[in-house]
């Protein structure tokens, strides 16, 4: 198998595999999966307010997918995105309710606190990963709490209440056009934001200089460090970045799905998914808007499923996702065992 086009046909072929798999698990479940695999299509492309919302659900997604995908290409799990996305969905709610400016200040404010709250929040464990070398994955779950039950503590103290009051529309990403067009769905325009942000990681990691001693630094830290790199320093901007991605997913929500934010029992969950979406996508920005695109829309259109005539359980697609993940797992396992044969065999 062509190396270039391994990144491309694994997750192709797990997608397919996936959803086959997935097709004689819900046989099995006493379902018909052509009946429940109608009702997902219809609950993506039904009319143009799923379309909206689907487009909605798959916004963050990218974003958090993004956010992981980064510290991946640099050698770092950062596991904290959900915490991140949290801080930064608060911040940029915040700034949305207590400031009275125009739109074209507004509106970036509210977005770079979200980005800067996120990138903070990632900060710490890139400091301590850099200078005392803890581990990350620990730190980034621990901080996903801390998150969580500080930003309900500010919530209630702003608040006095468990939700905040909705932003001023100078703050809000949404868009009229979108609304009329999508029978007054919830999509709005922070999906070019989304997208511009891929533009610029991609351009980041493939053509500068800062990518490419980040990418480096993933690679190998002892050769990056004899080839006179400050190897701290780049763990701690590659946190730094993939904190501000993740807290531009808060700000999607924050500004564009919900326009306040509440208190939470539990985590939202999108940044977690964004692992799956970082692997889906190869941890390429390109390929993290494939797997973000896939995963949203499977999220989302999986709610139509309980309805008549398939009525099958919505928790059915995550069994279906897993599998999907499985797949792409074992490809690329079974991809680097193949390889390695290939060369005890030239060898020989």
């Amino acid at each position: 198998m062509s190396k270039r086009w391994t990144p491309i046909l694994i997750p192709v072929l797990a997608v397919i595999l996936g959803l086959l798999v997935g097709a004689v698990i819900i046989a099995i479940s006493g379902y018909n999966p052509i009946v429940g695999y109608a009702q997902l299509w219809e609950g993506i492309f039904g009319d143009s307010y799923v379309i909206g919302e689907s487009i909605r659900q798959i916004t963050p997604y990218v974003l958090a997918g993004l956010a992981v995908a980064f510290a991946f290409k640099t050698g770092l799990f950062n596991i904290g995105v959900e915490g991140q996305l949290i801080v930064g969905w608060f911040a940029a709610v915040y700034v949305g309710i207590s400031f009275d400016l125009p739109a074209y200040i507004h509106l970036p404010l509210a977005i770079l606190a979200a980005g800067l709250a996120g990138a903070f929040w990632a900060f710490i464990p890139g400091i301590l990963k850099a200078k005392l070398g803890v581990n990350e994955v620990v730190v980034t779950i621990m901080l996903n709490y801390t998150a969580l039950h500080v930003t309900n503590a500010l919530i209630r103290s702003i608040a006095k209440g468990d939700t905040t009051e909705q932003i001023a529309q100078t703050a809000s990403l949404r868009i009229p056009f979108f609304e009329e067009i999508t029978q007054y769905s919830r999509l709005h325009g922070g999906i070019f934001i989304a997208i511009l942000t891929v533009i610029i990681i991609w351009f980041i990691l493939e053509k500068t200089t800062l990518g490419f001693e980040l990418k480096a630094a993933g690679f190998s830290q002892d050769a990056s460090k004899y080839a006179g790199m400050n190897v701290p320093r780049n763990i701690v901007i590659s946190m730094v970045i993939s904190g501000f991605i993740a807290g531009l997913a808060g700000a999607m929500e924050g500004l564009g799905t919900f326009e306040y934010v509440s208190t939470k029992t539990a985590m939202t969950g999108i940044g977690f998914d964004g692992i799956a979406v970082a692997v889906l996508g190869g941890n390429n920005p390109i390929g993290v808007v494939f797997g973000a695109i896939l995963f949203g829309a499977l999220k989302y259109g999986s709610l139509n499923m309980p309805n008549p005539p398939a009525q099958i359980p919505e928790e059915m697609i995550s069994v279906i996702i897993a599998v999907i993940i499985f797949f792409v797992a074992s490809g690329y396992l079974f991809q680097w065992l193949y390889e390695k044969f290939s060369k005890k065999k030239g060898v020989k």
